[in-house]
């Protein structure tokens, strides 16, 4: 089987800092193959509500709108806001876990299936990844309503 479509996508991570008149960071890049489809998205998350954003699935017929997890190998949800922060809440079969996402700043998952685990304490138990089921934004505040965007990687 032969795909003619098939795509690599390159992400480039870079830090640069100067501290007492020398450079300091690193540019980190990965290169993940076979990419043959992509999920773009730009939305509004309106202020005191939780928009999902993004929906998963093993079989994305049986859900409205959803992204095959089996296929994704690459997830990032970008706060677009120049003030405003939101709560990406990161859910996946049997749990979620929740960050904060300053302005402009992103949040990056390497992977749709066994890709997370919630847990109740801080105690890390290294048990199985549960795959992503969906990506929820809510705005922190009550008068910010920031555009998130969303970028899906699929092989």
């Amino acid at each position: 089987l032969i795909y003619k479509n098939m795509a690599d996508l390159v992400t480039t991570i870079s830090e640069t800092v100067t501290l007492n008149g020398s450079l300091r960071g690193s540019v980190n890049a990965v290169t993940t193959t076979g990419i043959n489809d992509v999920f773009e998205r730009i939305v509004t998350c309106a202020h005191s509500q939780t928009t999902t954003v993004a929906v998963f699935a093993t079989t994305p017929h049986t859900s409205a709108g959803a992204i095959d997890v089996d296929r994704t190998k690459y997830i990032r949800v970008t706060n677009l806001d120049a003030t405003a922060e939101i709560e990406l809440a990161i859910v996946t079969t049997a749990s979620n876990y929740q960050v904060t996402i300053t302005a402009g700043n992103s949040h990056i998952l390497s992977q749709g299936a066994a890709i997370a685990l919630g847990e109740a304490d801080v105690s890390p138990s290294f048990g199985t990844m549960e795959d992503i089921a969906s990506l929820q934004v809510k705005p922190v505040g009550a008068s910010y309503n920031p555009r998130v965007e969303i970028f899906v990687g699929l092989e």
